[in-house]
Order: structure tokens, then C-alpha cells, then sequence
């Protein structure tokens, strides 16, 4: 997020003050040193509503002028909720007006009588901070937006994913991280009368019986080591001596942050494509 010579002298300025000669010499100050798009007033009522046209990047206020104070002008500028950044240089003649200015939201200030070396100084070094907040604002809308596009992506994706697993498949599970299923899909379930449960086996139940226990318990092992797996195959034997083959895969499912949050997958029974 570099900011250019060329950036800074584009940037746009108003000069806010009462007194004519001052107006004319800021403007031609700046007209030297390059500035392009500078603007100015007379009348300090007219700054609020200027600057919500125009977003200026620097405003350069008198503080002491009839009718409407420099003080009054950035209460004003305050109420502005499109701003979170009062890009405002006061200048004074009173050395007690700078802290006060400060206090107030102003970003720097300049005494009169002007030391021209120091204004130029000054405004160039504001209007730097100014554009790289700028820069910055904007970026952060962006990335804002390409995490809304990314994760509206990554649902679409998702409910793809799942309505290919549900056709090539005869079940899709989904675990959570205590590993509970929370998702199963497919008939087969009910069909075959097969315990989701078996996949990962049954702490708290009794254990369905006919199934091979070393592919359980290895299927088991890789799941508890968060694992993915791919076309793992396990079989039972039913209480009329028919055999059954299911083949599974899965993959543990983790945050952006790396927090592993359960596993997913789908299976197929072999038996019955033999």
C-alpha cells in the first residue's frame, strides 16, 4: 500500500478561512508545490456540507473566525459517520489553541505567522497518513468482501460435494468431534438395517455382531488418529452365513484455525455390485 509523490499531489485540500490574504497565500503555497486539486471558503457554515460532497483528504482551518470557530467547524465534521478519520491541520496565532485543537480532533496545526518550509511540511505528511488509512479502509472493504464471496463458494461447493456423494454412494455420514454422527444420508441405512454407529464402533451399546474385527479395529485406529482413508474395505458375516463387504472413505473436517471439528465421508456396499 504505497503511496506516491503523484498520490499526494492529487489529494484533494480545502482551505477554510476568513481572511482573503491567507486564502491567497495557501493557495498559491500549494499551487507551487504542486498541489492540483485544491479548493477554498471564505465561510466556515459551508465546510460540513462541502466535506460530505467532497471527502476531502486535508483540511486546512483558520481557527479564529466570526460567526462559526474552527472548534465549531470540527464538532460539525464529527457528526459526519461516513469519516472515522477528521483530516483537519488548524492553524492558529494563539499558542493556546494548539493543544486545545488537538484535543479536539485535529491531526497537526500551524502557527501565523506561516513558516512556509514547515506547512509544506506538514501537509505533505498528513496527507500521506490520510491516503494510507484510505488504502487501508478500502482494503479492508475488499477482503471483507472476498471472505463473503469465498464462503458463499465454499456452501455452493459443499452442497455439490454432498448431492455427488449422495449419487455415488449408498450413505454419506458426517461426525462431529466427540464423534457423533449428525448427518447420514441413504436408504440403505434402513434397507440393510445396518447400525450407523459400526463405522466407529459403539462405546456406550452393545457391539452388532458378524463383523471382522481387525478391519474394525484398524478402520478405528485411523479415524481416532484423524486420518483420512480412502476405499477401505471391511466385512461382516450375517446370522444365516452371508457374507457382506462395505467399502468407506473419509476425512477428518478441520477450521481455518486447524481445529478439528469431526470427520465425513461416504460408503457403498460391495456385496451387492459383485
Amino acid at each position: 500500500m504505497k503511496i506516491t509523490a503523484s498520490d499526494i499531489l492529487e489529494a484533494s485540500i480545502l482551505i477554510v478561512d476568513d481572511q482573503e490574504s491567507n486564502v491567497a497565500l495557501l493557495e498559491q503555497l500549494l499551487s507551487e508545490a504542486g498541489y492540483t486539486s485544491v479548493s477554498s471558503t471564505m465561510t466556515p457554515q459551508e465546510v460540513c456540507a462541502l466535506h460530505r460532497k467532497n471527502r476531502y483528504d486535508l483540511i486546512l482551518l483558520d481557527l479564529q473566525m466570526p460567526a462559526m470557530d474552527g472548534f465549531q467547524v470540527m464538532e460539525g465534521l464529527k457528526t459526519n459517520d461516513a469519516d472515522a478519520y477528521l483530516p483537519v491541520l488548524v492553524i492558529t496565532a494563539q499558542p493556546g489553541h494548539k493543544l486545545r485543537a488537538l484535543r479536539a480532533g485535529a491531526k497537526d496545526f500551524v502557527s501565523k505567522p506561516f513558516d512556509l518550509v514547515e506547512v509544506r511540511t506538514r501537509i505533505h505528511n498528513l496527507l500521506e497518513v490520510r491516503l494510507l488509512y484510505k488504502k487501508l479502509e478500502n482494503y479492508s472493504k475488499l477482503l471483507e468482501q472476498t471472505v463473503q464471496e469465498r464462503t458463499a463458494e465454499l456452501r455452493e461447493s459443499e452442497a455439490r460435494y454432498r448431492s455427488l456423494t449422495e449419487l455415488a454412494s449408498d450413505w454419506y455420514w458426517e461426525q462431529d468431534e466427540n464423534m457423533n454422527f449428525t448427518k447420514v444420508s441413504g436408504p440403505v441405512l434402513e434397507m440393510l438395517g445396518i447400525r450407523v454407529d459400526s463405522l466407529a464402533g459403539d462405546a456406550g451399546g452393545v457391539q452388532p455382531a458378524g463383523w471382522n474385527e481387525a478391519e474394525r479395529k484398524l478402520l478405528q485406529e485411523r479415524i481416532a488418529a484423524r486420518q483420512p482413508f480412502l476405499d477401505f474395505v471391511f466385512s461382516r458375516v450375517n446370522a444365516d452365513g452371508s457374507q457382506q463387504k462395505f467399502q468407506v472413505s473419509g476425512e477428518p473436517m478441520f477450521t481455518q484455525s486447524c481445529r478439528f471439528i469431526g470427520y465425513r465421508g461416504i460408503g457403498v456396499e460391495l456385496t451387492t455390485k459383485n
